[in-house]
């Protein structure tokens, strides 16, 4: 029973008691021509909560925390994109994207918010 309890209540912070997640999508592009980034994983993280986007041939995701389109609850949250390789498995962006504490972007979500557009350098020892 208190384990039952426990897990409810879990659930419920997680979810926030359903309704107050924010649905968005975002699209990620590169900041020298705006030609999209096409693979890897967009993450939106606080220091207790961590939501992810996959990244479609065009450069779109869609943020989810516990699915792929269940949003995020409102907050400030710091960007990483993980993932980002070529079919050579070579990294596509410079290092600092990889991580939210070094990438340098942070948005604030907020409740009517609907798209996120992100620009990235790509990685310079890649030929074009």
């Amino acid at each position: 029973m208190i384990r039952s309890l426990i897990s409810l209540l879990f659930i419920l912070t997680v979810l926030g008691c359903g309704g107050s997640h924010v649905k968005m999508s975002g699209r990620v592009i590169y900041e020298d021509d705006g030609s999209p980034l096409t693979t890897g994983t967009v993450l939106l993280c606080t220091p207790t909560m961590q939501a992810r986007g996959h990244l479609d041939k065009n450069g779109y995701f869609d943020v989810g925390t516990l699915g792929d389109k269940d949003g995020l609850p409102p907050d400030t949250y710091e960007v990483a994109i993980v993932g980002a390789v070529d079919s050579q498995d070579r990294a596509l962006l410079t290092d600092k994207w990889y991580s939210p504490k070094t990438s340098g972007i942070t948005v604030q979500v907020e409740k009517g918010m609907k798209s996120l557009e992100i620009k990235v350098n790509r990685n310079p020892k890649l030929p074009r």
